[in-house]
């Protein structure tokens, strides 16, 4: 017979949701058919790096915002974060839509002009790829509800996260996961 504790229970628990979170993220709609979605999931002893970083990120912020700290620890008492990144060029320059929302008259004109990396991450950013990094959050945070796995969505974790690179995006969003018997995103300062 074996015996299995909750802790051990849940920690596997939640690290399956998240390789499955991943998954929703993947299989989101993408605008024009073109995927840049990238994922990453982190376990263990690098929650610990994150929140470090996210915690050097207050003092580099002008001005000092202490939700980074709220937030590093945080993250130190979940058992994973599920980081979800999108690259922020323009899709299908061969035939460019021009949509302007980026800020540049088209396609092109925002490509010419680079990337330029600003307090947390590189921009600009097209306008479908921030969308389709929308939907992939939509998609995973809503698996999340339905596996009962507490979960929020948090810009100071992408932050963290594109600081250390770990992931190859523009832009990363952060979702912290936890099981726990009070979700702990309920009451926080």
């Amino acid at each position: 017979m074996a015996i299995l504790l909750s802790e051990k229970i849940e920690k596997e628990a939640v690290e399956i949701g998240a390789s499955m979170m991943a998954i929703s993220a993947r299989t989101a709609p993408k605008g024009r058919g073109v995927d840049s979605i990238k994922t990453l999931i982190v376990t263990g002893e690098d929650l610990e790096n994150l929140a470090v970083t996210m915690e050097k990120k207050v003092r580099e912020k002008s001005p000092e915002l202490p939700f980074f700290r709220r937030d590093a620890d945080n993250v130190r008492s979940f058992s994973a974060v599920l980081l979800i990144g999108v690259s922020g060029d323009p899709k299908k320059v061969e035939l460019p839509l021009n949509c302007g929302a980026c800020g540049y008259r088209g396609c092109e004109n925002l490509q010419a002009k680079g990337k330029r990396q600003g307090e947390d991450f590189t921009g600009p950013i097209c306008i479908f790829q921030a969308v389709d990094l929308g939907i992939a959050l939509g998609s995973a945070v809503k698996l999340a509800g339905e596996l009962n796995i507490d979960n929020r969505i948090m810009y100071t974790v992408g932050a963290g996260a594109k600081k250390l690179n770990l992931l190859d995006s523009d832009l990363i969003i952060g979702i912290p996961l936890s099981v726990t018997g009070k979700n702990p995103y309920f009451d926080r300062p």
